[in-house]
């Protein structure tokens, strides 16, 4: 695997988001705690966490980031352009019929920022379009590509702050440029490459 990461993964909550267990030499970061914190907590095991992530801020992505703050003390990071999804991200649970505590951000992350996790990286890619401060974090050749792109797909833009031509052009900029053995983990269903949907992807053409 990629820069020898070890990726634990979590489908956690009723729209089946995948949170990431992040680790190496026993330091780790939480990608996208959407629920089910006491099943995330107990992940971790005696991994000295550093960080909550988040790669946008709707609802299923931060729904357990409160909990597991008040467990870890650990702070909690987002895009600064995601942050006013924050502020609604309780009203749009409830059209869903469900209830989270939306979370307030510690720090923001940025462009091009470099998250250490041991004596390895993970680099923040800024891909708007499903979200406005969607984000991506890249490991050589291991990617975490949140909901911009998916197995067979791409993250929805019919949403507040979608922007479907946005989407088109991070993926192709930002995302189809990198090695096709990239692996590719995203928010929802199962991991791919960036081979793979360079070449089979209907939604977005290299």
């Amino acid at each position: 695997m990629g820069m020898d990461l070890q990726v634990d993964t979590l489908t956690v909550g009723p729209l089946g988001t995948n949170c990431y267990v992040i680790s190496r030499n026993g330091k780790a970061v939480i990608l996208d705690p959407g629920w089910e914190a006491d099943r995330i907590f107990g992940a971790m095991g005696n991994l000295k966490v550093t960080r909550l992530l988040a790669t946008h801020g709707h609802f299923d992505h931060i729904g357990a980031v409160e909990e597991l703050r008040e467990k870890t003390g650990v702070e909690f990071y987002i895009h600064r352009l995601d942050a006013e999804l924050l502020d609604v991200a309780v009203q749009h649970a409830k059209l869903f019929g469900l209830e989270i505590r939306s979370p307030r951000p510690d720090g923001y992350l940025e462009e091009g920022e470099e998250i250490e996790l041991d004596d390895r990286k993970l680099r923040v890619i800024h891909t708007p379009g499903h979200s406005p401060g969607s984000v991506c974090l890249r490991a050589e050749f291991t990617l975490f590509s949140g909901d911009t792109l998916f197995m067979g797909s791409v993250g929805r833009t019919d949403i507040t702050g979608g922007d479907f031509n946005q989407l088109m052009s991070s993926i192709r900029r930002k995302l189809y440029v990198l090695d096709d053995a990239t692996i590719v983990y995203p928010g929802h269903g199962p991991a791919t490459t960036i081979g793979f949907e360079k070449r089979f992807n209907p939604f977005v053409k290299p």
